[in-house]
């Protein structure tokens, strides 16, 4: 066993961190939206799995049925990201403005906006289990059946660590997800949007005073994490070429792991804990089976809330400096 994960280490962590950084990226949807109202927004993990769909929407319009090179593999990917986040972002803007706000406006208890959450994310995988897209996804595998994307990348080895070889495609993955993760740090920690976004975690009612327009900041935070999770989705395809209507549902718990591990509405928790999630999955699937992948994830999610609820990094985006 022990040797298993000696030969396996370096192949393990190149995987973890390419999964971890997809966990992060959807892990930051659900932060932000625990930072700004204090709910969890179970509905994310669906917003997720419509950034795959709507990555998806890239090559198939283009009708690509074989690996690409050069500029045009880079557009294609560029396409796919940025079609994956207008899906996902839009995607959350509506279900803030269809499931949130009037209850907000209403004065609704967290419980009836977790009831809400959970309904319009069985509501969005049903409604994807029967789309029919003309042309694009009215063919014999959709609904619910696993949905296969043609390989856009040829799986060559860009380099190795210790002999063991680091692909194209990991290498992307990790690099565009660390990418968005700079940018997002960038734009909460240095623009008016992100003073704002802060400010309203920190103490709403003096930030309303202040000239904050909360529901425009509510807004702007359900769009950003909606973006992220976009991005995620379009990176997850590129990389295992495959998406369903349930696929969030796993992805979405897995990121909510993450965002606990890492201090539920930490930014840069996030990424610590989708990071370490993804490195300890793949470590523990050696030592004991990779049956027990998603038990291993599951059980730091339970120790993590017994006996450090409060996360690896603690401070919430409610205690950061505006």
């Amino acid at each position: 066993m022990f040797s298993d994960f000696i030969n396996q280490f370096w192949p393990a962590s190149i995987d973890g961190l390419a999964f971890g950084s997809i966990y992060a990226l959807i892990a930051l949807g659900y932060t932000m939206v625990y930072g700004v109202l204090r709910l969890i927004n179970f509905a994310h993990s669906e917003v997720f799995m419509i950034g795959t769909f709507g990555a998806m929407f890239v090559p198939f319009t283009l009708g690509i049925d074989s690996t690409l090179t050069g500029i045009a593999l880079v557009g294609v990917i560029l396409a796919m990201i940025v079609a994956g986040m207008l899906a996902s972002a839009g995607t959350a803007i509506a279900l803030e403005q269809v499931a949130y706000k009037p209850l907000r406006k209403r004065g609704a208890s967290r419980l009836a906006a977790l009831i809400s959450a959970i309904g319009a994310s069985i509501f969005l995988q049903e409604l994807f289990a029967l789309v029919v897209i003309p042309g694009v996804f009215d063919r014999p595998e959709r609904g619910r059946i696993q949905m296969g994307l043609p390989r856009l990348m040829e799986r060559s080895e860009l380099f190795s660590i210790a002999g063991h070889p680091v692909r194209v495609d990991q290498v992307v993955v990790i690099i565009a997800a660390i990418g968005m993760m700079i940018a997002l740090d960038a734009l909460v920690n240095r623009t008016k949007i992100g003073r704002g976004i802060r400010a309203t975690a920190q103490n709403p009612e003096a930030a309303t005073l202040m000239g904050v327009d909360i529901n425009n900041i509510v807004r702007m935070t359900f769009l950003i994490g909606g973006a992220m999770a976009g991005v995620a989705g379009a990176l997850y395809l590129i990389s295992y070429e495959n998406t369903n209507y349930y696929i969030g549902f796993l992805f979405g718990i897995k990121a909510f792991t993450a965002a606990v591990l890492g201090g539920i509405g930490n930014l840069r928790g996030a990424l610590v804990g989708g990071v370490v999630l993804g490195l300890v999955e793949n470590y523990g699937a050696i030592l004991v089976g990779s049956d027990w992948k998603h038990v291993i994830s599951f059980t730091i999610l339970i120790l993590v809330l017994m006996f450090r609820p409060t996360g690896i990094l603690g401070e919430s985006l409610q205690q950061a400096r505006a």
